[in-house]
């Protein structure tokens, strides 16, 4: 198994942190060491928000990532900010509906997903972030697709239970990206 330092940031309201804690919890149904620190500004939507998510086989020494080698961003102030952090070889996922990317680093993965726009298409919308995260799965494979919709099951809160199966589309939705 490889071990994950993913990094996801956006703004406030884009679903940064669900989509961090989807990733951590299919971490945990797969038996994995997992850590999961959010941060956020002060505002509730419109503000920063970036989400640090370890997955690993060994105990974690610390759960802020600073180097990631998968990187989840979904607008611009976030995308400049840390594409010069991510490491050699490293993946970046942009929601390329919000972002211009202007990447010279030719040592990376860059997946452009229009997710925003996608979401909107097929009527989800709100789950942008979701998208993406199907997209990373397919790319990275962090987690089984069985252990992922677990995750939702368990992330998705019993008063939103009927978002789950639209979630899981969502999942779907960028995994064929």
């Amino acid at each position: 198994m490889t071990n994950y330092n993913i990094l996801l940031a956006g703004f406030g309201g884009q679903g940064i942190l669900f989509s961090g804690k989807v990733i951590a919890n299919a971490g945990l149904v797969e038996g994995k060491e997992v850590s999961w620190l959010p941060s956020y500004g002060p505002e509730m939507r419109g503000g920063t928000a970036n989400c640090s998510v370890c997955l690993s086989e060994k105990s974690i020494g610390s759960p802020l990532v600073t180097t990631p080698d998968i990187l989840v961003v979904m607008n611009q102030p976030s995308y400049e900010k840390y594409i010069d952090a991510v490491v050699p070889g490293g993946k970046v996922f942009i929601d390329s509906t919000l972002i211009q990317a202007n990447c010279t680093r030719t040592d990376i993965d860059i997946y452009e997903v229009p997710s925003t726009q996608m979401a909107k298409q097929h009527n989800m919308t709100g789950l942008a972030n979701i998208i993406l995260i199907g997209k990373v799965l397919k790319e990275t494979g962090f987690a089984a697709a069985e252990s992922v919709e677990a995750a939702i099951r368990k992330c998705v809160s019993a008063r939103k239970a009927h978002l789950v199966d639209v979630n899981m589309q969502a999942i779907q939705l960028g995994m064929n990206a």
